[in-house]
């Protein structure tokens, strides 16, 4: 008699399997839509970079000269309100490569 399970345990691997189940499906499922959306907005992004003009901004290069150290990948800064002394400091905005993203097409290239 201690082979066959009481009708607790029956109950209870019968919910476990139905759980696994509809989990395994909703990962299946998961996974099925993120693939497609994510081959769909490819799909979509090539037709618009097909028919889209160039950005004006940055002659459709993605890329202008950095806005906040103007290139020089440097900038003044003090840490105190009436500077005594003003250090050079790596800019921020472009971590001193002296250009960053265009910001009227987001790097893209295009409008």
């Amino acid at each position: 008699m201690a082979n066959r399970p009481g009708p607790v345990r029956g109950a209870l691997r019968l919910v476990g399997t139905a759980g696994a189940v509809v989990g395994g499906g909703l990962l299946a499922v998961s996974f099925v839509s993120s693939a497609c959306l994510g081959a769909f907005q490819s799909l979509v992004e090539a037709n618009r970079k097909k028919t889209a003009p160039d950005c004006s901004i940055c002659k459709g290069r993605g890329f202008t000269e950095c806005r906040l150290c103007n290139g020089s990948s440097v900038i003044s800064w003090s840490p105190l309100l009436d500077p005594a002394v003003i250090k050079p400091c790596l800019c921020p905005t472009c971590d001193g490569n002296k250009v960053q993203r265009c910001l009227n097409c987001v790097g893209r290239g295009y409008v």
